[in-house]
């Protein structure tokens, strides 16, 4: 199962980017959705959960101001970042995990990242 990430940018603060994260490949289910970021020399974070029954958890240096979604029948998720910081900047990256049906047709598990979306927020 493959992510592709999209919708990283430059914005001033106090500005808004949308990103989007789409699973593709040859799946069966997911379970929960998630978006990560990593700032220059930080340990990646969790930033926001979605789970398959629409169970929605944040980061308290988020609450507030990004907002999690998934569209499943595109199996994709979005993350809507309001009120942006400069100490948002970092890379974003999408995770998913689920089940896959193999090419011979078995049921296996997976958790797959996309390859990340850098946001640049200038003060």
């Amino acid at each position: 199962v493959q992510l592709q990430a999209s919708g990283g940018g430059l914005v001033q603060a106090g500005g808004s980017l949308r990103l989007s994260c789409a699973a593709s490949g040859n799946i069966f289910s997911i379970n929960a959705m998630y978006w990560y970021r990593q700032a220059p020399e930080k340990q990646r974070e969790l930033v926001a959960t979605i789970t398959s029954g629409s169970r929605i958890n944040y980061a308290d240096s988020v609450k507030g101001r990004f907002t999690i979604s998934r569209d499943n029948a595109k199996n994709t998720v979005y993350l809507q970042m309001d009120s942006l910081k400069p100490e948002d900047t970092a890379v974003y990256y999408c995770n998913s995990d689920g089940i896959y049906r193999s090419s011979s047709g078995v049921l296996s598990p997976f958790d797959s990242w996309g390859q990340g979306t850098l946001v640049t927020v200038s003060s």
